[in-house]
């Protein structure tokens, strides 16, 4: 395929609007979808926020801002987002039912060169690629968020991914001022979640056995590592509900007991304490 131009963003929640201003903000024409209007007006809302401190810090120029949000277009209707884009990059629910049923239909709207990546923190493209006809232009383009401000993008390669696929997407990626870095080869979590997995894990089973307060292991974790956030605030920026998903998402691979989700994480997910995003999860964010 030739160098690509136009870009579609499936999902306008918090990752996805934010990858969408990013292709926007690269000199991309972006299409942002999202099956909610208010979805895409509170997407709108949040970018021009995000924009606006940023010509005040200097980052760009007003001008800048201004030409970005000409290229980028909100539609709730999948079929014109896809219809003449180069690159999709899905960013809905970390769910393999719901990705798989996306996967279908851009499959079936999309043109037939386009490439299809998936923001998927867990799920490998491979598992997304069988339920379309084209497998070698299916991948892993795993943003971390907030993906404004993350510089990495973990670009994951499958058996039947071509590398045309995989040198389109790198290049993508250096275009709009984000390093990409190749995983060779499918594993669940790819490789900086299952680092953070195995953090987390630990993290939750010194507190469920009252070693010490989540507090004070997030403080033991800054102050003697040097994380910038400790594990439980870091659940709690991304999404207690994503962590929870993506642990449920592992357990259904492996069946392993151990890899369930936490007892607490549980209790917060049935609460509705996500974290930031409510107000509430391990910490409070109501003030």
């Amino acid at each position: 395929m030739s160098a690509i131009q136009k870009v579609a963003v499936i999902g306008a929640g918090s990752m996805g609007h934010q990858i969408a201003m990013l292709s926007a903000l690269g000199g991309f024409e972006t299409n942002l979808q999202d099956i909610e209007q208010k979805s895409l007006e509170k997407a709108k809302d949040q970018l021009e926020g995000h924009m606006e401190k940023w010509v005040k810090k200097g980052k760009i120029t007003d001008e800048k801002r201004q030409e970005a949000f000409e290229r980028l277009h909100m539609t709730t209707d999948v079929g014109e987002a896809v219809t003449d884009v180069d690159l999709v990059i899905e960013a809905v629910v970390e769910n393999l039912d719901v990705k798989q049923q996306v996967f279908k239909q851009l499959d079936q709207l999309a043109p037939h060169h386009a490439i299809l990546a998936t923001n998927s923190s867990t799920i490998v493209n491979s598992k997304l690629a069988e339920v379309t006809n084209r497998p070698a232009q299916v991948c892993n383009m795993h943003y971390f968020y907030p993906p404004l401000v993350m510089d990495c993008i973990e670009v994951v390669k499958s058996e039947q991914t071509s590398e045309e696929t995989m040198d389109a997407v790198m290049n993508y990626c250096e275009q709009i001022g984000r390093t990409g870095f190749r995983l060779e080869k499918e594993i669940y979590g790819f490789i900086a979640n299952r680092i953070l997995f195995a953090l987390n894990k630990e993290a939750l089973k010194l507190y469920e056995e009252g070693y010490a307060d989540y507090k004070d292991i997030d403080g033991i974790v800054k102050k003697a590592l040097g994380h910038p956030l400790g594990p439980f605030e870091l659940m709690d920026l991304s999404g207690i509900d994503v962590v929870h998903n993506a642990n449920l998402q592992l357990y259904n691979e492996t069946g392993d007991e151990d890899d369930k989700p936490a007892k607490s994480v549980e209790e917060k997910v049935r609460a509705g304490e996500f974290g930031r995003k409510t107000g509430k999860g391990w910490y409070d964010y109501s003030n």
